[in-house]
Formats: structure tokens, C-alpha cells, sequence
């Protein structure tokens, strides 16, 4: 592993650092549970949305070097995943798992929240070289499954939250707007120039 990639796995482990330090340092304030899904929900999601960028950063400044962080960022995304869903499962719903089902059930926002979550899973579990040769063309396909983890992870939190939408809509925003990055450069840009130039001769 090179310098820079040792350098992006450390800083990657800083929030869970920072929660680990709140937790011991009794710094979580009045409700430490809902402090630490909180942090790691949102960590969770600003590495998924971070793993969405980098495609586009290459695509529209040729810098390739980024794009080879993909898989690791990815993970830790799942790792950020796992530890909000451990929060609310341990800390949470105590491992009772008959309420947390009748949660995943009636609450939209936990039932958005559940099929984000299990979606990473799939994602990280496929996300090796073995899985890649076993499923071929299939393989590219599902990895798209990530923009509906992204989607469903932004709904989880808007729906959450209720009244203080300023940060989720922002994170909304990031989304739409990185899909709107992947689109084709003729869609995104008109129409190419060569199709111009035909419509001028005419």
C-alpha cells in the first residue's frame, strides 16, 4: 500500500476516533446514543457520496490517481454503516429483535434506512476481485445499486430528522448533482460540435 493510500486509510479511521474519544471523554452530551448514530450515519453517508465523486473527478479533471481510493472509501462507507446500524441494534433496541423488525416494518424512515444498509452489504461482500470474475457483466450492473443506497440513505435522514432539513438537503443536493455529472458530456453540455456544424451547413 502506498504512502498516500496509508495516508487516506488513517484519516478515514479519524471519526471513529473522535466517537471513540466522545465516549470515553463523556463528551456525547445528554444523549450519547443518539449522538453516536447520528455521527456515524452521517460519516456513513459523506463516504458514499465522496465514493460517488470521484468518477466524475476524473471524468471531468483526468486526475486518475483518486478513483483507485474507490473500493477502500466504499467500505469504509460500509464500515460507517455497520457501526450506525450496531448503535441503534445494541444500544438502541437493546437486540430485541421482535421490535426492531416491527420497526424496519412500520417506520419508512427506518425501513429506507434497513434496505440502504443491506444494500452496502451486497455491495461490499461483491466487492472483490473473486466476486468480479464470478459475476462477469453482471458485476457492473449491480454495483449501480449504489445510487439507490445513496438515495435511500438521504431519505433515512430527511425523514428523520423532520425539522431541521438544512443539512439532508444539502446532502440531496450533492447527490443530484453528482448524477447529474455522470450523465453523457452531450446531454450535460447540448449537443456535440460536430452536430452543430451539420445544422449550420443546413
Amino acid at each position: 500500500m502506498t504512502k498516500w493510500r496509508i495516508f487516506v486509510f488513517l484519516l478515514s479511521l479519524a471519526p471513529l476516533a473522535a466517537m471513540v474519544w466522545g465516549v470515553l471523554d463523556d463528551r456525547l452530551g445528554a444523549n450519547p446514543v443518539e449522538a453516536l448514530s447520528h455521527e456515524s450515519g452521517t460519516w456513513a453517508l459523506r463516504f458514499l457520496l465522496v465514493t460517488l465523486a470521484l468518477t466524475p473527478l476524473r471524468r471531468f479533471t483526468g486526475w486518475r490517481k483518486p478513483v483507485l481510493l474507490r473500493r477502500m472509501l466504499g467500505l469504509f462507507s460500509f464500515f460507517y454503516a455497520c457501526l450506525h446500524f450496531l448503535v441503534w441494534l445494541w444500544l438502541d433496541q437493546a437486540f430485541a429483535w421482535g421490535n426492531m423488525l416491527a420497526d424496519i416494518a412500520r417506520r419508512p424512515y427506518i425501513t429506507v434506512g434497513f434496505l440502504s444498509f443491506l444494500i452496502l452489504m451486497i455491495l461490499a461482500l461483491t466487492s472483490n476481485m473473486f466476486s468480479m470474475r464470478r459475476l462477469g457483466l453482471r458485476w457492473k450492473p449491480l454495483h449501480r445499486l449504489v445510487y439507490l443506497a445513496a438515495l435511500f440513505a438521504i431519505l433515512h435522514y430527511i425523514w428523520l430528522v423532520k425539522a431541521d432539513l438544512l443539512q439532508p438537503l444539502i446532502y440531496l443536493g450533492i447527490f443530484v448533482s453528482l448524477m447529474l455529472l455522470r450523465l453523457p458530456r452531450k446531454v450535460v453540455l447540448g449537443k456535440p460540435r460536430r452536430m452543430a456544424k451539420k445544422q449550420l451547413a443546413a
